[in-house]
């Protein structure tokens, strides 16, 4: 299918979804996540109106960007390794795998005089296979990240298990939403925790319900 057609039909999801949870639209960014597509399908996604795009490898997003440059948002989403981060910290705007402080540690160093917005990941499953901080660890993490000024934790990042049990998956998204008001009350100038980055295309209605404020969408808007 076209992208245009994918996106009106995701849009009208994202629009019932808000309404149930009495929510804005508008307070639910669409970030299209192009890992799996060519740079001519992230093109076609951009000219329908997209304007935030995600890689999870240096190489994809490095390849897209050499055509698209700065006309999108990009977002960095996938794990990201220390040495990798000299080759996309001046391509993207927002980083979602921030987990280490070792990687802070690099971010910061490798800023220049930008300051990174970042996302905190999270395993708020508990799945060994995920990565991400446990929810016990982050608000400490979060704490220590002062040292590093080149950093701005924007908001929380997680997956949720892929199962059809809306109830573990929803579980999954309040324990996220639990740790960001947690994160706010501390009032840490450099950790205004704004937002959400949770939902993908099987889970992202739950995702909206539970106060996401940008979902990760790849198949259900790129996908072929």
């Amino acid at each position: 299918m076209r992208v245009s057609d994918n996106l009106r039909m995701l849009q009208d999801k994202v629009n019932v979804a808000c309404q149930r949870s009495k929510r804005a639209p508008d307070e639910v960014k669409i970030i299209a996540v192009t890992k799996y597509v060519t740079t001519e399908r992230a093109l076609e996604a951009l000219e329908c109106g997209v304007t935030h795009l995600g890689e999870n490898r240096d190489e994809g997003l490095l390849e897209k960007w050499n055509t698209l440059g700065d006309k999108p948002t990009w977002h960095f989403i996938g794990t990201l390794q220390t040495r990798k981060v000299k080759n996309i910290i001046d391509k993207v705007d927002y980083i979602h795998s921030l987990d280490r402080e070792s990687l802070a540690k690099e971010i910061h160093v490798r800023a220049g005089d930008r300051t990174i917005s970042c996302f905190v990941q999270v395993n708020a499953s508990g799945e060994e296979s995920k990565h991400g901080l446990t929810p016990e660890m982050v608000v400490p993490f979060i704490k220590e990240l002062e040292k590093f000024p080149k950093i701005r934790v924007e908001g929380l990042m997680t997956m949720a298990p892929f199962t059809e049990d809306d109830a573990i998956i929803r579980q999954c998204f309040q324990t996220l939403k639990k740790l960001q008001l947690d994160i706010q009350h501390l009032n840490l100038p450099y950790a205004p925790c704004m937002e959400l980055s949770m939902g993908m295309s099987n889970d992202f209605e739950i995702a909206i319900e539970e106060g996401a404020t940008m979902i990760r969408i790849g198949t259900a808007l790129v996908g072929e």
